[in-house]
């Protein structure tokens, strides 16, 4: 099954929600970071949730991004995504290692700690949106839920899932987002509400082989849901020579006479995809010189 996202409607226009498929994604993400398993699951939550929330922009060239600062060893993730399932992202500390938890699960709250989710949304104005929340529990998916009702003043229940194989690859990743509209009726919540109280894990219910639409169907099934829009979604980097050379132009004169001192080429390599570019030293004096003075 490729990565895909559903968007769909329920209960009459009362509930709108998203669902993903996204073992891609994430086996990308983790071969382009080496990842540990528990790193994996954590970042492949968020790259699932930041799929789901970037195909809500409305322009073309909006962006969102995702952080999460921690006290924990992992530190930090940061995921960003377009309106076309574009998403790429990174882990501060993307080795770490740590025993299962109480429930013998990978430890992502153990590797988050507590801290800060800041959700981006960069919409081509003169400043971009930005709502911040603490971590509540360091699962994602949860701090998610609170963000929305804390931020945006809406209602939802995000679910997000990563399942490992035993060599460390990634056996399945995807997850959900519902979200009440406000004139959503008692009786319509109570009812959603009871399904997400018994539902089995996303990765369960991947695992048995559901997709996205069976997801949609589960939790909604009874509110005759309706399937809006189908999109495929990638992990898929833009980075390109250009604007690495705009990077070290930034660094300034000083670092780069160092770099050119050396006489060795130098390699710098994307955050978000782990792509290496190389710089002759000649290369490295023609950026000097485009430096602005006194840089």
């Amino acid at each position: 099954m490729k990565d895909y996202i559903v968007r769909a409607t329920a209960g009459g226009g009362q509930i709108r929600a998203f669902a993903a498929y996204t073992k891609e994604v994430v086996e990308t993400a983790r071969k382009a970071h080496n990842t540990s398993p528990v790193i994996t699951a954590a970042l492949g939550r968020l790259l699932s949730a930041a799929a789901m929330m970037g195909v809500t922009l409305k322009g073309e060239d909006d962006l969102l991004t995702l952080k999460i600062n921690g006290s924990g060893p992992a530190k930090g993730l940061v995921v960003t995504a377009d309106p076309k399932g574009n998403v790429k992202g990174y882990a501060l500390v993307p080795d770490v290692i740590l025993p299962p938890n109480a429930a013998g699960k990978l430890d992502v709250s153990g590797a988050l700690g507590i801290g800060i989710l800041s959700v981006i949304k960069d919409m081509g104005l003169k400043d971009p949106y930005v709502g911040q929340v603490e971590l509540k529990t360091g699962e994602i998916a949860e701090d998610l839920t609170y963000y929305f009702a804390a931020s945006e003043q809406v209602p939802s229940a995000v679910g997000l899932g990563v399942l490992m194989n035993k060599d460390n690859t990634v056996r399945q990743a995807g997850g959900f987002i519902v979200q009440l509209m406000p004139y959503a009726q008692e009786e319509l919540i109570a009812a959603l509400e009871k399904k997400l109280s018994g539902m089995p894990s996303v990765t369960t219910l991947l695992d048995e082989g559901k997709t996205p639409e069976d997801l949609i169907e589960y939790l909604l099934g009874d509110l005759e849901p309706e399937i809006l829009q189908t999109y495929p979604t990638a992990f898929s980097c833009n980075c390109e020579k250009k604007r690495v050379e705009k990077a070290l132009i930034a660094v300034g004169k000083q670092e780069l006479d160092e770099m050119i001192d050396e006489g060795k080429p130098i390699e710098v390599k994307c955050q978000f995809c782990g792509k290496a570019y190389s710089f002759t030293k000649e290369e490295l004096q023609d950026i000097r010189k485009k430096c602005k003075p006194g840089k």
